[in-house]
């Protein structure tokens, strides 16, 4: 009995080494945005890995094209298995499956899913760039990234996210949603 103790300890604890910390950013302004936001979290723990800790929603004021509703965004911290490029993937096709139907750029949306960080990999791909390349620009992400990991370090600009949002220039609301 120790044995297998022993052993099923050990294939615990390799499992969670196999496991990549990323941050994903969820955002919706279209439909019932909370239960876009519910839908998205449930299909991202069943489909690209264990959601270990998630902030608050937050209610913004679009970034990019202001004639829209305002956005419900929220940052969710996941363990993976899966590669970055398989994050994507399963992040389009989550957001494919919910009913988001491509736009032009930083229009209304059902739900939007975009990788913030993948442990400290910095990746310039031309379908993925990791860090994501603007959100050092877009308080709607620095300020639930913050609650969750205020002093994790951007691996291109060296500083840490409460750094970032303390140095912010986007002037745009971004509060805590009050349910």
């Amino acid at each position: 009995m120790d044995r297998l103790n022993h052993c099923t300890l050990l294939q615990l604890l390799n499992l969670e080494l196999l496991n990549f910390q990323t941050f994903l950013s969820t955002g919706s302004n279209l439909g019932d945005r909370a239960e876009n936001l519910r839908q998205a979290r449930l299909r991202i723990e069943a489909e690209i890995g264990r959601i270990v800790r998630a902030s608050s929603v937050y209610i913004t004021q679009p970034w990019g094209v202001r004639d829209q509703p305002d956005f419900y965004n929220q940052v969710l911290e996941v363990l993976t298995t899966l590669s970055p490029l398989e994050v994507l993937a399963k992040n389009k096709a989550i957001e494919t499956k919910m009913g988001r139907v491509k736009q032009d750029k930083w229009t209304k949306r059902l739900i939007d899913i975009d990788i913030l960080f993948y442990e400290k990999q910095i990746i310039q791909l031309e379908n993925l760039k990791i860090p994501h390349p603007f959100l050092q620009e877009r308080n709607f992400v620095l300020a639930p990234m913050a609650e969750l990991a205020p002093d994790f370090v951007h691996p291109v600009l060296q500083q840490s996210i409460w750094q970032l949002l303390l140095h912010s220039k986007d002037e745009l609301v971004v509060k805590i949603l009050e349910e």
